[in-house]
This record gives structure tokens, sequence and C-alpha cells, in this order.
């Protein structure tokens, strides 16, 4: 008996996750980390690429055993009425505010792409991208959404990666930043920059919602695992490689610089830097890439997270549903068109929402994956939980800092000298 088409396709909801995460926000931390520190944070990239993989593993695991969403397991796993509004409240203000802020830097992030590539406003831009989104998820559908974003995920691969090349990096450089951590002056901030804009809490809500999508109850259960493994690993891997390129590419271009080095600063400045225009369109390209599937991304995953925790039927047709994530869409786009406020402030405020929130998840999630009751044969295993209690431990601490880091004293100006420039360059 051969396989069905829908049974034949293993590869789709993990490059869902990886077109929410590669958003302007990724793009702006590892332009900054690459601009200010050579390649000496790519670890840290590599140590989000293994935390994502662990806990979405997780997450798609859930939703391929059970059938239903985190959301709906957290309402499941604590019954209480106190608890369940709790929940519910921290859910609706964290990731239904913080998409929100989130949706306004990812516009303009994909606007100011746009207006690199051919010209116009902003704010334009950003209010015919949000138009665009808005059309694909109203009448798109959940296999048209993952065509698109699947799409945008393998153009923002290449041309990132492009660029990177362009660079003509280091490779003993590239390898030493990879395999050797190090924590250069002033770096720690930048370090969790890249940890928060990669290990993100919505997208355990959009994994486990996705998958119930993607393969359905039709798939026998061991095959839809295995595929989920699988399609969870790659995808996330790609995501890691297109952070890796945007920092190599920074590092080449931008050497110890001070000050911010946002994503617009390298869309200018990749052409002179590079020696040609092609970089420049490139990184503007894939900007636009970004901006366009964290756009999609982020409002559909607030509607599955807010769904869950609410009761709420996560169907893309439901009205209800629906009018979830066109309030998240429509506040971002009207920040975005008019209110001026730029990806870098936007993307901030929403992370430290973000930070607050995902410790919590992350320890729910854990929560659901061990109820033998839930899970049956497919609870988590010890080697599971060392990762997923590590990685939970990590992201506290993160979540922590978050927390705290505004009410810390701001240090003096490091000179220049403390920056650390490419192999090649020292």
């Amino acid at each position: 008996m051969t396989d069905s088409p829908r049974r034949a396709r293993i590869f789709g909801p993990g490059l869902l996750i990886a077109a929410a995460f590669i958003g302007p926000g990724t793009v702006t931390a590892a332009s900054q980390a690459g601009a200010s520190f050579g390649y000496a944070l790519i670890w840290a990239v590599l140590f989000s690429v293994l935390a994502t993989i662990v806990l979405q593993e997780m997450a798609a695991r859930l939703g391929i055993v059970t059938g239903i969403g985190l959301g709906e397991a957290l309402r499941f796993r604590f019954r209480g009425p106190k608890m369940r509004w709790l929940i519910a409240a921290a859910v609706i203000i964290a990731i239904g505010f913080g998409n929100a802020a989130y949706q306004t830097g990812n516009l303009t992030g994909a606007a100011v792409g746009l207006a690199t590539l051919v010209g116009g406003s902003v704010s334009l831009w950003s209010l015919t991208i949000g138009v665009v989104a808005f059309a694909l998820l109203y009448g798109g559908g959940y296999r048209v959404l993952e065509k698109v974003l699947i799409g945008l995920v393998l153009l923002m691969s290449s041309v990132f990666v492009a660029a990177a090349i362009l660079s003509r990096p280091e490779p003993l450089g590239l390898l030493k930043g990879a395999l050797v951590p190090t924590l250069p002056a002033d770096s720690l901030t930048t370090v969790l920059a890249l940890f928060g804009t990669t290990i993100v809490p919505y997208n355990l809500f959009l994994h486990a919602s996705s998958v119930r999508e993607h393969w359905g109850r039709d798939v026998p259960r061991d095959q839809a695992l295995r595929g989920a493994r699988i399609d969870t690993l790659c995808a996330v891997s790609i995501g890691g490689l297109i952070t890796a390129a945007i920092i190599t590419t920074a590092a080449a271009a931008f050497a110890g610089q001070t000050g911010t080095i946002d994503a617009a600063t390298m869309a200018r400045q990749l052409e002179p830097a590079l020696g040609g225009p092609g970089a420049k369109i490139l990184f503007a390209l894939g900007l636009t890439s970004a901006g366009l599937s964290s756009a999609i991304t982020a409002p559909l995953a607030a509607a599955y997270a807010i769904s869950g925790v609410l009761k709420i039927k996560p169907d893309l047709k439901s009205f209800r549903f629906r009018a979830i994530w066109i309030t998240v869409l429509v506040v971002g786009t009207l920040v975005a068109a008019f209110l001026g406020k730029s990806p870098t402030q936007t993307i901030m405020v929403a992370q430290v929402a973000n930070g607050l929130l995902l410790p919590a998840i992350a320890i729910f999630l854990l929560l659901v994956v061990n109820q033998k009751k839930l899970m049956g044969p497919h609870v988590n295993g010890r080697i599971s939980n060392a990762l997923g209690i590590a990685v939970v431990s990590i992201v506290s601490l993160l979540g922590a800092w978050k927390l705290v880091s505004p009410w810390l004293p701001t240090p003096p100006p490091q000179p220049t000298a403390t920056q650390q420039a490419p192999e090649s360059e020292q």
C-alpha cells in the first residue's frame, strides 16, 4: 500500500517556526553581534538553535500525540478556575500584546527592506505589507500559508548565505566562534538578545497546533512523530544558519564599529563595504522576506495561543479565531504606519514580555509532556527531561535578567579596543 500525497509530505511546520523567529529582531541582533564582536558570538546561535530544537520537539510531540495545542493542554492540566484565569491573562497579555509589538517591528523591518530596494515611504510600505499579510491569513488557508512561508524561508536562506559568501569570511575564525564560547567585554546583552530572538514562547503554541494541520489524524502516529523530529531538526538548523550568515556578513562589513548597527544600516552600507550593489540588494531582499514571514506567523501564533486558553476552536475559518489575529495584525500595522516607531524600539519592548513569559511556558510544557495520562508511552524520557530542565534553567535566567536589567546601572562606555574583529583582521 503506497502512502498518499499527504503521508508523503514531511517538511512543513518546522519551517513555519523558522519563518517566525527569523524576523527583523533576529536580523538586528545578529547584525549587532557581528558588527561589535566579529565571529565570537556564533556559539550563542548554536546554543539557541539546540535549545529551540529541544523545546519545539516537545511541543510538536504534544500536538501529534494528544491532538490538542499547548493552550488547550494548559487548560486541561490546570483545572482550577483561578489558575485557568491566571494562565489565560498571562498568555493574553504577554503573547497577545507582545506579538502586537513584534508585529510593528516585523512590518517596519519588511518596509525598510522594500524602501531600500525600490524606494518609497516606510509608512506606506508598512500599510501595504499589513494588507498582504491580512489577505494571506484571511483567505489562504493553512496549506497556502505553509507554502508561502516555506518559500520565504528558502528565499531568506539563499540571500543571507549569498551575502555571507560575498563577505569572504575567515573559516578558522568561524569555527572558533562556533566551538569556543567566549564573552567579550560588553557582549552579554547581545548574547541574550540572540537567545531571546530564537527561543520564542509563541512558537511553542504555533508548533503544537500546526502539526495537527499538517499531518492530521489519518497519518500513523509513529510516522508523524518521526517526520516532526526530522522537520524540526532541519528547519530550526536552517534558521540558525541564516542567523550565523547575518553575523558573518556584519563581521566583515562593520568590524570594530561602535554604536547600533541596525538592519536598515546594514542594507544601506553593504554596497560600499562588500564592493558591489548586489550585496545591498540581497540583504534588503532578505530583510523584506524576514519581516513578511514573521508578520504572517506572529498573529497566527497569538491566535492559536489565546484561543487555546480561552476554549475557542482553533479554526482558521472561525470568526472568533480570526478576530484574535486580526486584532494583533491591525494594532501592529497602525503603529508601524502612523506612529513611526523604529523596529529596534518596538522589538525591545516585545522582548521584555517575551523574556518574562518564556520560562513559565517552558516549565508548563515540560510538566505537560511528563503527564502519562495525557502522553501515554510518549512521555519525556530521562534524556529529554535532562535537556529540557537545562534549557528551562537557562531561559529562566534569561527572563530574570530581562526583568532586572532596566534597573541596573549603565556601565561607562568601553574603548573600541575591547571590541573583537574577525580573525582575519586581528
